[in-house]
């Protein structure tokens, strides 16, 4: 190792800081540059290359010229292709490369330097200056190693300066340098694109849908030119009128606020006083052509706790004395919240979680898509707005949350906090960051070279200096506990490390047995534990290698399923196993995991051999969770924790109806079944053969296998936008005492199914007819195109010509002539109809007899795939009729729905992700010792469906809850199911 790399090696134990740190620091002068080395070198650091939306640059290669050519510096630059500006603009502006800035007296950047490229030594014997945000000087735990790099145990000349930019500041106390009205003009961008996607949820398409996000554009110009057009659509076609009047509302008065008001300028904004905005959510005539704009001063909203009036100075002295209203004022009118008010714990939040769920209640009384979307550009985690639960980032900008307190009736907010918003106009930003720090630089260079630099400028960076000569300075002399505290910490896990055995720190291990459609989500989601490595094992090594290459922890490994021995070896060294092998493997799977004590976790319906294994595997103290996917899976989770809530708030169930189902996002349905497959073909037509169990309104009903899919429901009303139909999915009438629901006799209706597009029960109740379902007979097949003839002759026990005409006529004797003309129109699409185009399926047909449904599942795999460019969805909903305890059968009956809809997207399908990440969820939950249950389970146990949901709404499928009065979907079943059974 170099004497360079050892300077900045971060592997060392810190020495611990002595009394000296919170002592003045001596006053004495600046080592300078000595006349034979006259020049000072500047030089320019890359940033994190972890934070790769971080394109801003301190110095523009302008002033890297004037550096160069009028005041004789030498620039030193870091190379770096993601920088806004080219390193070339830089070279030819005067500046040299260099791997370290080991030569520079003056390093800048704008976010804190990477601990691994920290040069702390001195450009003998002048100690180095960094400047940057580093984001210590509020005690920041995760910073405080950085700091102490800076520190000695004694007075120590060597030790670098470190200037934050946050520091910086005028006479008038206010900062100087800084990014402010850069987040105002992102933020505001952000968060009309985040309210653009929640009003498109909600089955409205806005003007904003256009907006462009900040970093698509290069400059604020064009940005403003884009916005523009937008406000000119607005003022030719005004805002829909489904959503009233479009209200932002503004709070601050900084910088931040100031950004926000400039780009705001571009549409056709109305301003208007908090006081108006009832009557002006409340006038049917008010004008959609318009945008109107609340800037919310704390006079508006803060009162004394005693009834008195905002005063700034009193307010100042005594915070504890003041309230926001804020929820009741301004919030419930508003269709984008844009907080641009910082906040410190002793002053009062501007709305508390308890305020929210106010905000939320009085909102849904107003209108339609009310106080649903925050821009948060001051991004005070828990801070202002107690609700705000994290930062979100450029390439994720906007997520869903509701805090655990949120009554379940309520909807969740769409939050747009991106902690770093300036970064993403980073030519803008930077010219303007450089403009206003070149005078505190030359002041800088001007103190290297012993020569006389502006005082005002020098007193300030004395001011914003947080450590010099290895000690803290002025009122940063509080640092040295919370850096000491780190210290302390660090030299505890230090001695942790050399005292613990290397065997006791092997990380903790995950087995997924199983390659398919719906690993991707699962191993990268275990993958993000550094403490976990996963084992992927399956019979397709290509499969398995794509699926854990890309991570450290993550290894493949071969598996036959029929070799038992290695399977067992395999589950042997696991602490969890996953199967996301067929079902009829799970038995044996389970048996392998009850004799080596293993938990287990599938996505799968607990089956009879897998329920017989109960209580061996209680014995053995192992849990067997099942139905962990997405139905069964995130149904269960949601549906439980929806009527836990019901039963806090005192009320009881009257009728209970889920549908699920995993379909073509609509502008890719344009198929035969209108349906593709993101999972197992095979799964989906054995679905089509199962009977059915349930209840509805007050009937206890039964559907044999051969009828379900003609006895269906043709119209399932969850969506405004979305036409589907639904099957009653197997035994609905045990979920009764699963989900707690009370005694059958006392429910309406319980009822499970699942969605599809209109169509797909008529056609394909069609194909089993032709016997394409069968899976007793086998049949032996020369050309595709015989597959629905030879079918058919064995459904119907003769001979049929080989010709179009004589099949359709053979069709038209097991069904209605226009039932057999369509089912033709689709097998010839399929390439299976006699004298059609072949189909082109990549599988060899076997030269074995095989069952037509194994035959029929090849042809679908291939024909009904996603292309790259397509996506499916996924949608889920739970209706609960419920009345509160105490209320008569007739009496203030509620409807609650619980729904999710989710795209697939560029990574991974939306079933890959609603089935794969509830199974890690799960795994992580039961790796970690959260789940205390034993035996065969699903996912009943609250803190196994609570933590599983909680990560769900991390990755962006949050369940959106909401509750109604009048007719929930009941009858709408009842007359669909009767009109098919009339028609039958």
């Amino acid at each position: 190792m170099t004497i360079a790399s050892l300077r900045r090696s971060p592997q060392y134990l810190p020495r611990p800081l002595t009394k000296r740190a919170y002592s003045l620091p001596s006053r004495r002068p600046l080592v300078t540059v000595s006349p034979e080395h006259a020049k000072v070198t500047v030089g320019i650091r890359r940033e994190d290359p972890s934070r790769i939306w971080e394109r801003r640059c301190p110095v523009t290669p302008d002033e890297v010229a004037q550096l160069v050519q009028h005041l004789d510096v030498n620039v030193l630059i870091q190379d770096c292709d993601r920088r806004v500006f080219p390193v070339d603009q830089f070279i030819k502006a005067g500046a040299k490369l260099h791997p370290t800035l080991e030569p520079a007296h003056i390093v800048v950047g704008i976010k804190e330097t990477p601990l691994n490229e920290l040069v702390t030594s001195p450009v003998f014997p002048i100690p180095r200056t960094h400047l940057m945000f580093s984001h210590t000087t509020k005690g920041q735990p995760y910073n405080m190693e950085l700091l102490s790099r800076f520190l000695g145990s004694r007075e120590d000349a060597s030790l670098p300066r470190l200037i934050d930019y946050e520091l910086l500041v005028g006479e008038d106390g206010k900062r100087t340098v800084g990014f402010g009205w850069f987040a105002g003009v992102a933020g505001v961008l952000e968060s009309l694109s985040a309210l653009a996607h929640a009003h498109l949820e909600l089955g409205v398409a806005s003007p904003f849908l256009h907006t462009p996000r900040p970093h698509t554009h290069p400059s604020i110009p064009s940005l403003r030119s884009a916005l523009r057009s937008i406000g000119q659509d607005i003022v030719d076609n005004g805002t829909p009128k489904s959503l009233g009047p479009f209200v932002i509302g503004l709070t601050g008065s900084g910088k931040v606020t100031q950004g926000c008001l400039s780009i705001l300028d571009e549409l056709p904004i109305v301003n208007v006083a908090v006081k108006d905005l009832p009557g002006l959510v409340s006038n049917p005539d008010t004008d959609l052509h318009k945008i109107y704009l609340v800037h919310a001063l704390p006079k508006d909203y803060l009162t004394r706790s005693d009834g008195g009036q905002y005063s700034r100075d009193d307010y100042y002295k005594n915070p504890a004395m003041y309230r926001s209203d804020f929820d009741t004022k301004v919030a419930p009118y508003l269709t984008l919240f844009l907080n641009g008010v910082g906040w410190l714990p002793s002053f009062p939040r501007l709305m508390t979680n308890e305020q929210l769920a106010t905000a939320l209640t009085r909102a849904a009384e107003i209108g339609r898509a009310r106080f649903g979307t925050i821009g948060d550009i001051s991004c005070d985690v828990e801070g202002g707005l107690e609700f705000l639960p994290r930062a979100s980032t450029v390439s994720d900008p906007f997520f869903k949350h509701r805090p655990s307190s949120l009554p379940s009736h309520l909807p969740s907010v769409t939050i747009m906090s991106v902690d770093i918003l300036p970064s993403s106009l980073p030519l803008d930003a930077s010219q303007h960051f450089c403009g206003v720090l070149m005078p505190y630089l030359r002041a800088l260079i001007d103190e290297y070279r012993g020569r006389p630099a502006s005082h005002e400028h020098l007193e300030a960076l004395n001011v914003a200096t947080v450590a010099r000569n290895g000690e803290l300075q002025g009122k940063h002399r509080g640092l040295a506990a919370p850096v000491e505290k780190w210290q302390a910490s660090r030299a505890a896990e230090i001695a942790r490390k050399a005292g613990v055995a290397e065997t006791s720190l092997r990380k903790k291990r995950v087995l997924m047995l199983g390659s398919g459609m719906v690993a991707g989500p699962a191993v990268q989601e275990i993958c993000k534990r550094s403490d976990v490595e996963i084992i992927v094992a399956g019979n397709v090594r290509s499969e398995t290698e794509a699926l854990t290459r890309k991570y450290s922890n993550a290894k493949a490994a071969y598996l036959d399923v029929h070799d038992v021995a290695e399977m067992a070896r395999l589950i042997q060294n696991a602490d969890v196993v996953i199967s996301l092998l067929p079902v009829p493997c799970h038995p044996t799977v389970a048996e392998l995991c009850i004799q080596h004590r293993k938990h287990l976790v599938t996505a799968s319906y607990i089956s009879p051999a897998m329920r017989a294994l109960h209580e061996r595997a209680e014995s053995a103290d192992v849990l067997l969770l099942n139905e962990i996917g997405l139905d069964p899976g995130i149904d269960h989770c949601s549906a439980l924790s929806l009527l836990a809530q019901l039963k806090r708030d005192n009320k009881r169930v009257t009728s209970f109806t889920s549908f699920c189902g995993g379909l073509p996002a609509p502008d890719c349905a344009d198929v035969p079944l209108g349906y593709k497959f993101s999972w197992s073909p095979r799964g989906v037509l054995n679905a089509a053969l199962n009977g059915a169990r349930f209840k509805l309104d007050g009937k206890e009903m039964e559907i044999a296998g051969e009828n379900l899919l003609r006895e269906y429901f043709p119209d399932i009303p969850i969506s405004h936008v979305l036409k589907l139909e639904g099957l009653a999915n197997r035994d609905s009438l045990p979920y009764a005492e699963t989900y707690g629901l009370g005694e059958l006799k006392n429910l309406q209706t319980v009822l499970r199914g699942t969605l599809r597009y209109p169509g797909f029960s008529d056609l394909m109740h069609a194909f089993k007819v032709i016997g394409l379902l069968d899976t007793e007979t086998s049949i032996q097949l020369r050309d595709w195109r015989d597959l629905a003839r030879m079918s058919l002759e064995k459904r119907i026990g003769e001979q049929i010509g080989n010709d179009r005409r004589s099949f359709l006529s053979a069709l038209s004797t097991v069904m209605t002539v226009e039932r057999a003309e369509s089912a033709l129109s689709a097998l010839d699409w399929l390439g299976l109809a006699p004298e059609g185009v072949p189909c082109n399926s990549p599988s060899a047909i076997s030269l074995k007899p095989q069952a037509p449904i194994e035959l029929f599942t090849s042809v679908l795999a291939h024909k009904l795939r996603y292309n790259p460019e397509e996506r499916d969805m996924v949608v889920l909903s739970h209706e609960i009729v419920a009345q509160p305890l105490t209320s008569s059968i007739d009496s203030a009956t509620e409807i609650h729905t619980s729904r999710l809809v989710a795209y697939g997207n560029s990574e991974a399908s939306a079933m890959a992700r609603c089935v794969g990440l509830p199974v890690a969820f799960a795994a992580l939950e039961v790796l970690y010792g959260g789940v205390h249950m034993r035996g065969v389970h699903g996912p009943t146990d609250r803190g196994l469906y609570g933590a599983v949901l909680d990560g769900l709404q991390g990755a962006g499928l949050e369940m959106k809850e909401s509750v109604n009065k009048g007719p929930g979907m009941e009858r709408v079943l009842v007359e669909g199911l009767r009109a098919r059974r009339v028609a039958l």
